[in-house]
């Protein structure tokens, strides 16, 4: 017989919990950011809300940014200008850049953009976007015009646009009509390959994104709901992952097995698909009221690094480590004196893909200023076991 006696519910969790915190402390040590760059105008200077931010993405080669927002304008920014080499070095202040000098060029849109998404396996040449008037279009950059367009969502703004991973020229779009439309620009005026109606009651479809790993694509929703679809029989949801209090604004996809949820009860959830469980619930950030006013508050994975970051209300940068439900870095901005909430709000953030121990974050705010932070892995501490 084993003279030993089994550990009680109450010690097993104890033990959990003080090896969680240790943990925790050890992840909350892995990584030092500080801002490296910041890129304004003389009219975020002078609080307008017409140049707010609600869109930032990198293209598939980490070499471009792309902003759009309230101002009816798409900006591409080089990295290079964003990042400077000298970027990799320490004890340096933060760069201060002027959008009309730092953007390389821009291109005037019809309303005011929601969405933006380069456009997978063309060279980052194609960039798709969804606008306030319910209208997608795709942009050539090289010449600078639309090559584009479809307007099948009764003028309801879009939320978002994707692109199929196993077949790049495929889209989808979510809308406040309360469908999600995947359309084929090589059909006939766009053809909808499929409507779906997520919601009985129509709710907004605030999210969209295809999986990378299989034929599926999740839709969020504004009745607190997100459904996924396998995409080659969109009668019915695969699943529904049932957890927030509040509209989904964002899902993104970390693996085969794992999805992120966003939404503005101030939560971001990570799900389990295979077993439709919730795995770990990421709090900090205050997100109760952008569904209406403007923008969401911006959703962001670095999957290398397993960090996530968004925005929030109170004009904060926050960052989580995967493993951690607590935030391991928060960046508050000054107050720029926007209109509600009283001092602006961080409304999109981007993490470029590319790095291993240096990563960098680019954020946009209310006030139309881009900030760009460059985080860096600190270096494990060596013991030496001298026995």
């Amino acid at each position: 017989m084993n003279n030993f006696s089994s550990p009680t519910n109450a010690e097993t969790s104890q033990t959990t919990q003080q090896e969680e915190d240790v943990d925790g402390e050890r992840a909350r040590c892995e990584w030092d950011f500080r801002i490296s760059a910041v890129v304004s105008s003389p009219t975020s200077a002078a609080g307008a809300v017409s140049d707010a931010l609600g869109v930032l993405e990198f293209d598939p080669s980490d070499n471009f940014l792309a902003t759009g927002g309230i101002a009816r304008k798409i900006r591409v920014y080089s990295v290079n200008s964003l990042v400077p080499i000298r970027d990799q070095d320490e004890g340096y202040d933060a760069v201060s850049l002027d959008h009309s000098t730092a953007c390389d060029y821009y291109i005037c849109t019809p309303a005011k953009l929601s969405s933006l998404k380069w456009k997978p396996g063309w060279n980052s040449r194609v960039l798709g976007s969804g606008d306030y008037d319910g209208v997608v279009m795709e942009y050539d950059l090289e010449r600078r015009v639309p090559v584009f367009e479809r307007d099948e969502h009764g003028g309801r703004r879009v939320w978002s646009v994707d692109y199929s991973h196993s077949d790049p020229v495929v889209g989808a779009s979510g809308s406040d009509d309360g469908t999600m439309q995947t359309w084929d620009p090589r059909c006939q005026n766009g053809k909808c390959l499929a409507t779906v109606q997520p919601s009985k009651a129509r709710s907004s479809v605030c999210c969209v994104q295809f999986s990378p790993f299989a034929p599926s694509i999740a839709a969020g929703c504004a009745d607190r709901k997100t459904y996924t679809y396998d995409l080659r029989k969109t009668a019915e949801p695969l699943f529904i992952l049932d957890g927030h209090l509040k509209p989904v604004t964002y899902a993104r996809f970390l693996d085969h097995r794992t999805i992120l949820t966003s939404s503005i009860d101030g939560c971001i959830k990570m799900w389990d698909t295979d077993h439709r469980n919730l795995v770990r619930t990421y709090k900090g950030h205050i997100n109760s009221t952008r569904f209406v006013v403007f923008f969401f508050i911006g959703l962001s994975v670095w999957k290398k690094g397993g960090l996530i970051s968004c925005g929030s209300e109170n004009n904060q940068v926050f960052v989580y480590d995967t493993r951690w439900g607590e935030p391991i870095w928060v960046y508050g901005c000054k107050s720029t004196g926007q209109p509600g909430p009283e001092h602006g709000f961080i409304s999109c953030v981007c993490w470029m893909q590319r790095g291993d121990d240096h990563c960098t974050l680019v954020a946009g705010g209310s006030d139309g200023v881009l900030r760009v932070f460059a985080g860096k892995r600190r270096k494990a501490a060596v013991t030496y076991n001298l026995a």
